[in-house]
């Protein structure tokens, strides 16, 4: 089975291979501030899943120095995109946005700018701005949905109906350089393979560029992890959620980029399933799956239809 990852799309956009660097905006979310409500999400830590960010206490500059420096001590540096991850990062005063949003890109080495946000908090001033910035650079835009399901919906409190995130991807399609990547999290409680399932064709159907799938994971210091304790649910395996994986991929269209395929939560925080900490062999494991040669615990992954 072959889909296009995260890396073959830049070598093939940019002729090499390019860096992600996480950067915080210094944002809140509407899902914490009380617009909407004050835990976040279910299962978002602290730091608005920003935990490999650099400190928001430095300005953009410094962040990138610093990440590009770690980056250059274990890979060959040349080409980065700046990445606004923390929290909602078109949430909050737009100039000030726009500023941050431009001096990252004021470094020569930047070479697009990805944005983290929720569909509901895209202001008119900052489509706006989304648009003057896709015609200086390429401009990702990472929307949160996680699921189509509205009861899943409303038990990890996202705060918004599907429409909503919906007519935000038709409307940033349309935007010429504006490429939308979705974030989906498989094995939410109380989500069949079916359901789940579900959420992998809505978005196939949509205008994106990229998805992001994860595992749930269940980290120390969110609201998941209380749950979790007072009554612990079973999560798939690391088996299942690979099998898993193999069907999901096939129903994709094939034009979509895959940006990442498992839960990518900081090791130190993680509670379950402690399987996904082990990366490295995590995605061994997948390529030997896709592959269909591949033996994982034991068990033997072929492609649909292979004998």
């Amino acid at each position: 089975m072959s889909y296009i990852s995260a890396n073959e799309y830049y070598r093939s956009v940019f002729g090499q291979k390019v860096y992600r660097i996480a950067l915080d905006a210094g944002c809140t979310c509407p899902n914490r501030d009380g617009t909407k409500g004050t835990g976040g999400c279910i299962f978002c830590s602290g730091s608005g899943s920003g935990e490999f960010a650099a400190s928001r206490e430095k300005s953009i500059p410094d962040q990138l120095k610093e990440a590009k420096e770690r980056v250059a001590r274990k890979h060959d540096s040349g080409m980065y995109i700046a990445y606004f991850q923390n929290f909602t990062n078109t949430y909050g005063d737009e100039d000030d946005l726009k500023a941050k949003y431009e001096a990252a890109l004021s470094d020569p080495e930047v070479v697009g700018i990805s944005i983290a946000t929720r569909p509901d908090a895209i202001s008119e001033k900052m489509y706006g701005i989304l648009k003057d910035l896709s015609e200086k650079t390429k401009v990702w835009i990472e929307l949160g949905l996680q699921t189509i399901h509205e009861e899943t919906a409303r038990w990890m409190r996202r705060g918004y109906e599907l429409s909503v995130f919906t007519k935000a991807v038709e409307r940033l399609s349309k935007i010429s350089g504006v490429d939308v990547i979705v974030h989906v999290i498989m094995d939410l409680l109380g989500e069949t393979k079916e359901m789940m399932l579900q959420t992998i064709d809505y978005c196939s159907a949509l205008p994106i560029h990229g998805i992001k799938i994860a595992n749930l994971n269940i980290l120390r210091g969110t609201d998941l992890e209380k749950e979790y304790q007072r009554a612990p649910f079973s999560l798939m395996d690391r088996d299942e959620y690979i099998a898993f994986l193999e069907e999901a991929v096939e129903r994709l269209r094939p034009d979509i980029v895959i940006y990442r395929l498992t839960g990518d939560g900081a090791k130190s925080a993680l509670i379950a399933p402690l399987w996904v900490a082990n990366k490295r062999e995590v995605r061994n494991a997948i390529a030997a799956a896709f592959a269909g040669d591949g033996v994982v615990q034991g068990k033997t992954y072929r492609p649909k239809g292979s004998s």
